[in-house]
């Protein structure tokens, strides 16, 4: 329970009291009684009752989201205050000044194509025609604020009719100005950030100049005339198709490519097979060559030590004959002028 309404509460209940007074007062009189003292007691009620009354009228109690210009029939005011009420318990003159509060937050005002989502009943969208000349329907929400520096500007200049009079006429003339600016494929797909840009410059602009801060504005859609959305549709229609083929197309050089890439990895794979076989032959000659040139550097040295062990011994040829010999022969017959077919080694005794 705020203040205010305690004290409007206590103000009213004073001239119960002061009702209830005077009836006592009559009650004493009509029975022969005094009422000296009746009639102090009523008075100072009374003076009680008018003092709590004129507090409470004066007693003004703004919201922080609010501003509150204040009417004046005071002599030197001019009709109004010229600062606003700040948020808060604030005192005005009673009965020479009235208060009307405006909002301070965010406010949104939507021009819809949509029959009940907009302030007004209905198709509520900006007609506007582009520069090669095609109708566009926009919808659009416009986000903004009474600047609270300039309350009692606005209440001067609109009162409660800015909504309508200032905000909805507002960014409907500019909305069609900017749209008028670019061709209707700009509008919708390559230029719509840049028409949003300039909407919303302009707009703030305007709306600074009567006391008002543009917080947003946004372009919900945009829609086309009967007409040219036919044309729209079969020119995506087309598009599509164009990309359907352009897609068939790309999967079959996919394919392509994936064939030639496996009968190239296929080429690949066996040249790199014939080349490790190639190379397994020339590694198994290599070795076979290698074996064999050991092999006659080994006979080489060998019979190079047989030689010197000749030369350094020749009897060892002729044992080494004999011992080839000997295996074989059982009987040996040799001339009587020849008793031995070689000459026998010398042993020295």
């Amino acid at each position: 329970m705020s203040l205010i309404t305690v004290l409007k509460g206590l103000a009213a209940l004073s001239w119960l009291a002061f009702i209830g007074v005077i009836i006592y007062a009559v009650v004493r009189a009509s029975r022969g009684r005094s009422t000296k003292g009746s009639v102090s007691m009523i008075i100072i009620v009374l003076v009680v009752a008018i003092v709590m009354n004129v507090l409470t009228a004066g007693l003004v109690f703004v919201e922080p989201t609010e501003r509150g210009v204040v009417i004046s029939a005071v002599p030197g005011q001019q009709g109004v205050r010229k600062d606003a009420l700040m948020p808060g318990l604030n005192w005005i003159v009673p009965y020479f000044d009235r208060v009307i509060t405006y909002p301070i937050s965010r406010q949104t005002y939507t021009m819809s194509i949509a029959t009940e989502e907009g302030q007004r009943g209905g198709d509520d969208s900006v007609e506007a025609r582009t520069a090669d000349g095609q109708v566009v329907y926009v919808d659009a929400s416009v986000i903004h604020a009474i600047d609270p520096t300039k309350v009692v500007d606005v209440h001067i200049a609109w009162q409660n009719t800015y909504e309508d009079g200032l905000v909805r006429t507002l960014s409907r003339g500019i909305i069609r100005d900017v749209v008028a600016s670019f061709g209707v494929e700009e509008v919708y797909s390559t230029h719509r950030v840049e028409v949003i840009d300039k909407i919303s410059t302009e707009l703030s602009r305007k709306l600074d100049e009567e006391g008002f801060l543009l917080i947003d504005f946004v372009l919900r859609n945009i829609a086309f005339s009967q007409e040219y959305a036919t044309v729209i549709e079969s020119k995506q229609i087309a598009e599509q198709k164009v990309l359907e083929e352009q897609f068939i197309v790309q999967q079959r050089e996919q394919q392509a490519l994936q064939s030639i890439a496996t009968a190239d990895g296929e080429a690949k794979s066996a040249v790199k097979i014939a080349e490790g076989q190639a190379e397994a032959l020339l590694i198994n000659a290599n070795a076979e060559a290698q074996a064999r040139l050991i092999k006659a550097q080994a006979e080489a040295q060998a019979l190079q030590l047989l030689s010197q062990a000749i030369a350094a011994n020749p009897n060892v040829l002729t044992l080494e004959y004999i011992q080839q010999l000997a295996p074989n022969i059982q009987v040996m017959l040799l001339p009587s002028d020849n008793p031995f077919l070689l000459p026998l080694p010398q042993f020295p005794y």
